[in-house]
């Protein structure tokens, strides 16, 4: 018991240090979206125009553009073939929100050109969501009927496919930034002098994934640490 006690205690340090940076994270993109999200385009165009532009410059005219209520909660559906553009995002002329339509128009050309990263995203999300839904409850009825060890053990395993679909997130995130700050350097959407604050933008959205891969893993070893405690 003294192995799990302090295996327990001592794994609370990879929490804090897990919120820590998600609380950082999202403190960091909220911050350079407003500051951003002040400065109107030169070409005065919406993010749904910029969005509407990229999409049918790259034979994506079948692609609706939704507005959905929120604060940056755009994203890309590739089920129903849409792009969700948020109320801070849809109507604004700002050099965020045209940041950030583009970058859901990446997400659009990764599905139109077969991304792999993205198709293998897709391909683990009934993983993902199996494990995202079971994990804590096996590893809890695990330790509840006398450290049934193999309970716990697929319980982490199921907890590690999450981690695994964070990392595969990332390339596809910034594979989407990249194609959105190529498109908007063209200087058909947005002068030179804009890119660099969309680049900003973007970069900082980016690390919220980060973050929450590698709060994530943390949560993973809090687990091992734990429950291999005890075992041993």
């Amino acid at each position: 018991m003294y192995g799990y006690g302090y295996g327990f205690g001592s794994s609370y340090l990879l929490i804090i240090i897990g919120l820590v940076i998600s609380l950082w994270a999202s403190w960091y993109v909220n911050h350079n979206f407003k500051k951003y999200d002040q400065f109107t385009s030169h070409h005065g165009i919406s993010g749904a125009d910029a969005a509407r532009y990229i999409l049918d410059n790259a034979g994506l005219q079948n692609i609706q553009i939704n507005k959905v209520s929120g604060n940056l909660t755009d994203n890309y559906n590739p089920g129903n073939k849409t792009l969700n553009l948020s109320e801070s995002t849809y109507d604004s002329t700002s050099v965020a929100a045209i940041g950030v339509a583009a970058h859901e128009c990446g997400h659009a050309i990764q599905d139109q050109t077969s991304y792999v990263p993205m198709r293998v995203r897709a391909a683990l999300v009934p993983a993902v969501n199996l494990g995202s839904n079971a994990s804590i409850p096996l590893i809890i009825v695990g330790a509840l009927l006398g450290m049934n060890h193999t309970l716990i053990t697929i319980g982490i395993w199921l907890f590690a496919l999450v981690v695994l679909f964070q990392v595969v997130t990332l390339p596809v995130e910034f594979n989407a930034s990249g194609r959105a700050i190529k498109i908007l350097s063209s200087g058909d959407l947005l002068d030179s002098d804009e890119v660099p604050m969309v680049k900003q933008v973007l970069f900082s959205a980016a690390l919220t994934y980060v973050a929450a891969a590698i709060s994530t893993a943390l949560q993973l070893l809090r687990l091992i640490i734990i429950f291999g405690d005890n075992r041993n």
